[in-house]
Order: structure tokens, then sequence, then C-alpha cells
């Protein structure tokens, strides 16, 4: 059916919303105030007509922008979309009855993205071709500019074109290449190629490597394991250098990364040990033990021992412990963390439930959220508060932009 709809506000998938009697309508890249006409299915608007636009719509500067699933609200202008995302924060906390000051959004600039999550099909002249999906759909739209990325890795997607061609073997194979720009060159982990059917022939294997070399990079992986490598991928986490594990987790822009680090350095200066729990390679563990010693634990073996690896690396540190520990199901209790005053936690977007709970009995003073993800956040927020700790306050980051995510550094003190 076909409706006239105004925009009442964004929700926190990034989609306009339009509020009537017979329940909301969800209506893609739309804006507050914006009035649209729209066929109407199932609570969302489809083909969606503009007949009143927002002063703060803005013209999109990707040639990507409607089709390409990846940036949800390139539309808006800087300062309402960064405010809308600071509310997302508001609102979660609110829901849990968490109140606290939360600071304007960390903007990043376009082009700083140093990685991607590239899809490899066969286009429909049997081509190979590299993109992201496109919106609410299996369909891939290829890319050829990307606004939000490093231009570095803009530039390689016609040599990694060619590396996804040998991935593309099995017609079941839909791999996926993570690229990541590093302090050594390109390093490619490739996830998503049929296994049940043997997995990658050697053949494949070889053309792969050989695509690998003549793109120069770094290091080529299958889910995890090297194909090939010319050079160790290297990343700085403060004063120290990192060999990054294949697959690895590394934060997506270097200024979000930076913004987020020096707030949680300056939430603990003063204390005699911290914590880094969920501590991946060390992007917090290396700039926290420039402040005191620090207790490292992470579920990931790799990650720890790339940590480890980087201690060396670095004059100066205070000493680091690492260990690999599966904080889900063996969080650290209050004996574990005796002598810990700060606590840093980064956990991924499930939150860090079972972990929170423990810090109640525990003594330390501070203790240092970040979070990808402002629902789960809230909620381990109301576990840290009942067990005596306050929300002194919240920064969000605006680490993937134009898009709904929403990054954050919380500190809480006793």
């Amino acid at each position: 059916m076909t409706e006239t709809l105004t925009i009442t506000r964004v929700g926190g998938q990034g989609d306009g919303i339009a509020d009537r009697p017979g329940g909301p309508v969800f209506a893609p890249l739309t804006l507050p105030g914006e009035t649209v006409r729209a066929e109407v299915r199932d609570g969302r608007a489809e083909s969606v007509d503009l007949l009143v636009a927002s002063p703060d719509r803005i013209a999109p500067v990707s040639p990507h922008y409607g089709d390409c699933g990846g940036c949800s609200l390139q539309h808006w202008a800087s300062e309402p979309y960064l405010e809308w995302k600071r509310d997302q924060v508001r609102l979660a906390l609110s829901r849990e009855g968490v109140e606290t000051d939360i600071q304007p959004t960390v903007a990043v600039p376009p082009g700083t993205r140093r990685r991607l999550a590239l899809h490899a099909r066969r286009g429909p002249d049997g081509r190979a071709i590299l993109g992201f999906k496109a919106r609410k759909s299996w369909r891939l739209v290829e890319i050829r500019v990307c606004p939000v990325a490093e231009p570095r890795l803009v530039a390689a997607i016609p040599a990694l074109t060619r590396v996804a061609e040998a991935f593309l073997e099995h017609p079941k194979s839909a791999p996926t290449l993570h690229v990541t720009w590093t302090l050594t060159g390109l390093d490619v982990d490739v996830t998503g190629v049929e296994r049940r059917s043997g997995g990658l022939s050697r053949d494949a294997q070889l053309r792969a490597i050989e695509a690998a070399t003549a793109a120069d990079l770094a290091r080529l992986s299958l889910a995890g394991d090297t194909l090939v490598m010319s050079r160790q991928p290297l990343v700085g986490f403060g004063p120290a250098t990192v060999p990054l594990p294949a697959g690895g987790f590394l934060q997506a822009v270097p200024e979000a990364e930076v913004a987020m680090v020096s707030r949680a350095v300056e939430a603990v200066r003063g204390a005699k040990k911290i914590a880094d729990l969920f501590c991946g390679a060390g992007t917090f563990t290396f700039p926290l033990a420039t402040v005191a010693p620090v207790l490292a634990a992470d579920a990931s073996a790799a990650g720890i021992t790339a940590l480890k690896a980087g201690m060396g690396t670095a004059q100066g540190l205070k000493p680091i412990t690492a260990e690999v520990r599966d904080l889900f199901r063996r969080p650290l209790a209050p004996y574990d963390l005796r002598g810990c005053d700060a606590i840093v936690l980064d956990p991924p977007r499930a939150g860090a439930r079972e972990q929170t709970a423990q810090l109640g009995g525990a003594k330390a003073h501070t203790v240092v959220y970040v979070s990808c993800n402002p629902v789960t956040f809230a909620r381990d927020a109301r576990v840290l508060v009942d067990g005596g700790f306050r929300l002194e306050g919240v920064t969000p980051v605006d680490q993937f932009l134009w898009s709904a995510h929403v990054e954050l550094v919380a500190v809480f003190r006793r």
C-alpha cells in the first residue's frame, strides 16, 4: 500500500522511523522532519520518494550511496549525525536506569579506515568482483571507490580482485577478504571458502600465492592459516611494535584507537597495577604499561603470543604479565585481580556480563569499559553500578563513519 509518511526520528539501525497508529514504519535513507511517499510492506517503506527534505540533508560523497549497504547515514549533516550517536548511548543507559555525563561524539575523518571486509563473487560475465553487500540484500555491489577507506586499500582493489579469483574455485564458496593496512603493507585473511568438498585445491592455493606475490601483499592467509608471507605484518601499540596475528583483531581506524586509548590511559593515571581484560594483541596493554604494571588476559592464544613478542620492542615499560584465558567461561575473580586498582575491559559486541559480575568484589577503584555495542555496555554498566561503582562519564567514538555503529569509552569510579 502506498502511503505518505512523516519521519519523526532515526532508529538504532540507522533507518528513519514514521510513527503511525498502526505501528512504526522504517524508511531507509531518511531523516527526521522529512515527508516521503512509499510502498509500505510489513512495517518497512520501499520505493521511497522524498517529498520534503530535511534541512540537515546533505549530498552523499560516494557514487555507491543508496545501493551499497555500508554507509546508511552519509546523507546526514555532521552535527546532528554525531549528536544522534550520542543519543544512542543515552537511550541505552536510560533503559537500564543509569544516568551520567555523556561527552560529545569524537569524530573521525574520511579515508582513515585501515580494515575492510571485501566480499568476492563472480559477476554476470563470469569475472571476479569485489565489493560490499547491497542494502538488505545478498547481492554484491562492486566497489571501485570508498570514501571511508584508507586510499591505499582502495588503490589495491584491482590487485585484490586477482587474488580473490583463486578462492572462487568452488561454486558454493563465498569468500570474504579481510584486508588490513599494516606498517609493512597489506595483510589479507580469506574466509568463506567451501570446505566440505575438500577446501581450496593445491592448484588454487598456488594461483592465490602467485597473485599475492604480484600484489606485494605482506601476508595472505586462509581462515588464519598463512599461505604466503613476504613480510611480517606489524602494528604499533603505544611504544611497542607488535606482529599482527593472521585474522587477528585490530581497531578499524587509528584515530579512533588513539581517542579511546588516550582516555583509558588518562583515567588510570596513579594506579599501582592495571588489569587489561579482552586485551587482544595489546592495543591498550602497551600504553597502559607506561603507567603501571599490567595483567593482560584474552581468549586468543595467537593474540597473547603476539603481545608477548611485542614486549621486547619497547623500552621503559612497566612489567606485563599476559595469559590466555576465556573470560566468558573463566572470568577473573576478585582473588585473581588482587593488587589491581584499575581495570580496563574491551570486550566483543556480546559485552562482558560474566566478567563485570566479578568486579563488584574486587578492590579496584577505577574501571574503564571500551565498547562497540551501547546495548550490552548499558547492561554491564547496570551490573557495575549495582556492584558499587559510579559511572563518571562516557565518550562516544564514531569509529565507523556514516554507519549506525557506535563505539564508546566509559569510566567508572568507586
